[in-house]
């Protein structure tokens, strides 16, 4: 969400119709405890200001175009096209690529992996897998949750929850976080932490659906996956459908 360095406006607005946006959920398994990466969100930007929050944003243009090391996996694109409105497959590639390059952008990590011919040359955000030899890997990711964000609100994103193993990170961009950034801090935080102060109640719910997953085992792509939206004034989670 590289573009929101606005001022926060703390009125309600009238309804807004949800962008299309995803999120990665990095898990550092290095430790005896798996930890996940969380970003703190310059005190100025138009949405969650001060929160800590999974690096992530909304959808791009480009990002069905990009060159990657693999396809994303059938049984993630399967879950990825469950639910309503519906999608194609294209907005299924987008989503998890957009999840890897909103990573790079606001943290510097990379996920990406050396293929045999040569890279096609990226640009803009993507430049810095070019950079360093690499095409994006979806590969590796998961979906873990769904949410919308509820109406009134500044910004509305549906936004799709993955999740990926830090072992994926082929490369890391430096200075990417400091204190003019979108992201000033990030903090690996252990799963069953106490959970940090002013956590939103979304990123709360989702690191509780993903922490019940890992308790399970190795992350699957059969496992259910959440659906958590605004009705009546309530935050209500479905299972979207067809999962096992």
């Amino acid at each position: 969400m590289g573009s929101e360095r606005q001022i926060h406006a703390t009125s309600r607005h009238p309804y807004r119709r949800p962008k299309d946006a995803a999120t990665l959920i990095l898990i550092d398994r290095g430790t005896a405890t798996p930890r996940v990466l969380l970003g703190k969100r310059h005190d100025n930007v138009v949405f969650m200001p001060g929160k800590f929050v999974f690096p992530g944003g909304s959808v791009e243009k480009t990002d069905n175009r990009v060159p990657v090391a693999a396809p994303i996996p059938k049984e993630l694109e399967a879950n990825l096209l469950k639910g309503s409105p519906k999608i194609q497959s294209s907005r299924a590639r987008s989503l998890a690529l957009a999840a890897i390059r909103e990573v790079c952008e606001e943290t510097g990590l990379c996920l990406g992996r050396k293929t045999a011919d040569a890279p096609a040359r990226l640009t803009g955000a993507w430049q810095p897998f070019s950079d360093a030899g690499l095409l994006p890997d979806p590969s590796n990711l998961y979906l873990i949750a769904r949410a919308i964000t509820p109406p009134g609100c500044v910004r509305r994103f549906d936004t799709r929850f993955f999740s990926a193993d830090a072992s994926a990170i082929a490369h890391r961009v430096e200075g990417v976080v400091h204190a003019d950034a979108e992201l000033v801090e990030l903090v690996w935080v252990e799963m069953d932490a106490k959970p940090i102060a002013g956590l939103h109640s979304i990123t709360r719910s989702v690191l509780g659906e993903l922490e019940r997953r890992l308790a399970a085992g190795p992350l699957r792509h059969d496992a259910d996956v959440p659906f958590f939206h605004f009705c009546g004034g309530r935050m209500q989670r479905d299972i979207l459908p067809g999962t096992a």
